[in-house]
């Protein structure tokens, strides 16, 4: 695939960067609200998770609608991205971003006040919706905004910063807020708060949005309404099939049929996008081989990264015994980490070639879920309370996870949206967090089916000894209750899975640093200009 398009151009810039209509902007202001907004959109995937319990507790929800509290947020956000993307690119990247930021504060209120399961599992549904709005346009904003070089490369830093730690946040902040009795001496429920916190920062950015932000040039043309229709269904058929399968396997006749008719919707779409003006998703984006390999690693990293926050989530919950505070608590070296990585990144990726930083990040990633992999347990019966010790078996490891993150992110956002053209630029961001989500989804998906066999089959081998061992008058381990020894056996059944799971995500990670090693090509003395009078830099 060629470098080099003939149809690209670089962005009209000035004296003050891109071409951009409106009053300059306060560029740290700026920042803080593109950082705030991005933050609030990608922590809004985790914070619930802590929660679950008292979400199904007080509204009544079953176990198999439980799981659409978290799916739903992500199936609308992934599969209107391209969608929110095209409409910063027509109508104004700023003027989507205010009314995503307005559409996600209001699904938020209407979530935290929610009352029975329908209307929350709505409002999660609303809440993509808008994050699906503000997120591509926060990207994009950065490239009409800040001007190239070490400024934007700094931006660009921050903003993936937030994008790689806002699922720890989410953990972090998730555990606080639902432990929560009482707020200014009024009683609340705290997984309320988790909804209810979104309402005040949306707005207040979205307040914000028109004082510090330059609003982008629109680009007229038509709106693609069957490339929306299709490239939203068939990305909806498509991630609710690999989420699907996760629960009720591969063969179940609802996967397939989602999957294929996902499959099929997107061909359709594919199709369509060659034959009309004004596409929804141009294949151009894709025809630039440093673009295409960067979508590919944005797709495999953080699908494998989900799966650390799932399944060690779970993991020092279930098997380390650890409360949703401490298990929140348990993750913040993440978040420390993956900010120094990122500002370490955002300075070396003027000096260094992006594919030496994501390819050494991607590595890093990979040893990291390899060193969960081996987390130690108990793997003999009479199953005994064996647990893992967090400083040093699996801190390590977050630290490694959060320094290959930071600096994967940072170049791989860069090269993801380097010379596109400006009326391209919404929609190159949309399709960089469509890859990041829909590779998630994907992700947690294939990794839930092998670590789901893997429990039910040894909770069920485990079952079946300890009835055996009953029924010969054999003693409970320790002296164990029935209750007592059921917990155990969850236990060491989810320890073997989670780990099954982290061997699979750490293959996962390494094919992303094989595409980085092999396919990403450009120079870091590209990314810090656009070229002499704005003529763009082809890599």
């Amino acid at each position: 695939m060629s470098d080099r398009t003939a149809d690209e151009a670089a962005p009209a810039t000035g004296p003050e960067g891109p071409t951009s209509v409106g009053a300059p902007a306060h560029l740290g202001w700026a920042l803080v609200v593109i950082s705030v907004a991005q933050l609030m959109v990608v922590l809004d995937g985790t914070i619930v998770n802590i929660a679950l319990p008292y979400i199904q507790r007080d509204l009544a929800i079953s176990e198999a609608n439980l799981t659409w509290v978290v799916t739903g947020y992500a199936l609308a956000f992934g599969s209107l991205l391209l969608l929110g993307g095209r409409l910063g690119d027509l109508y104004g990247r700023r003027k989507v971003f205010t009314v995503g930021l307005v559409v996600f504060a209001v699904a938020s209120l209407l979530g935290g006040l929610a009352t029975t399961e329908p209307l929350l599992l709505a409002a999660r549904g609303l809440q993509g919706l808008g994050a699906a709005m503000a997120s591509p346009a926060a990207l994009a904003l950065i490239a009409t905004t800040f001007p190239a070089g070490p400024q934007r490369n700094r931006a660009f830093a921050v903003y993936a910063a937030m994008s790689g730690a806002g699922a720890a946040v989410g953990l972090l902040l998730g555990g606080w807020l639902t432990g929560l009795e009482s707020v200014a001496g009024v009683d609340v429920e705290g997984w309320r708060l988790t909804l209810l916190i979104n309402t005040p920062i949306g707005i207040g950015a979205a307040l914000l949005a028109p004082r510090f932000l330059r609003e982008s040039e629109p680009h007229p043309g038509e709106m693609d309404l069957l490339g929306a229709v299709t490239g939203t269904v068939g990305l909806l058929g498509l991630v609710y099939g690999f989420s699907r399968a996760g629960e009720d396997g591969w063969t179940d006749p609802l996967t397939l049929v989602s999957l294929l008719g996902g499959a099929a919707v997107l061909a359709v779409f594919l199709l369509a996008e060659r034959r009309v003006a004004h596409p929804l998703l141009p294949t151009r984006v894709f025809a630039h081989r440093t673009r295409a390999a960067s979508y590919l690693a944005m797709f495999l990293a953080p699908a494998a990264m989900f799966s650390m926050f799932y399944y060690l989530g779970r993991y020092i919950q279930v098997v380390m015994g650890y409360s949703p505070i401490e298990a929140g608590v348990a993750f913040l070296p993440f978040c420390v980490g993956i900010v120094v990585a990122a500002g370490l990144s955002s300075n070396l990726v003027n000096r260094v070639d992006a594919r030496y930083l994501a390819g050494t990040g991607t590595l890093l990633a990979a040893i990291a879920l390899l060193g969960f992999s081996r987390i130690p347990y108990d793997t003999s019966f009479p199953v005994s309370d064996v647990r893992a010790d967090y400083v040093t078996d699996v801190l390590p490891f977050i630290v490694l996870m959060s320094l290959g993150m930071g600096s994967t992110f940072v170049p791989l956002t860069l090269t993801a949206v380097h010379h596109l053209r400006a009326e391209d630029s919404g929609i190159g961001s949309g399709v960089l967090n469509t890859m990041q989500q829909v590779g998630g989804a994907v992700g947690l998906a294939v990794l839930s089916t092998l670590a789901t066999r893997t429990i039910t089959d040894r909770s069920g081998e485990l079952a079946d000894a300890a009835g055996r061992a009953a029924a010969g008058g054999a003693t409970p381990p320790a002296g164990a209750s029935p209750e007592q020894l059921q917990g155990l056996i969850l236990g060491q059944s989810f320890a073997e899975g989670a780990t099954d799971a982290f061997l699979l995500g750490s293959v996962m990670m390494l094919g992303a640093s094989l595409v980085v090693w092999t396919l990403l090509r450009v120079k870091h003395t590209e990314l810090a200009t656009d070229g002499p009078d704005g003529a763009a830099v082809h890599v």
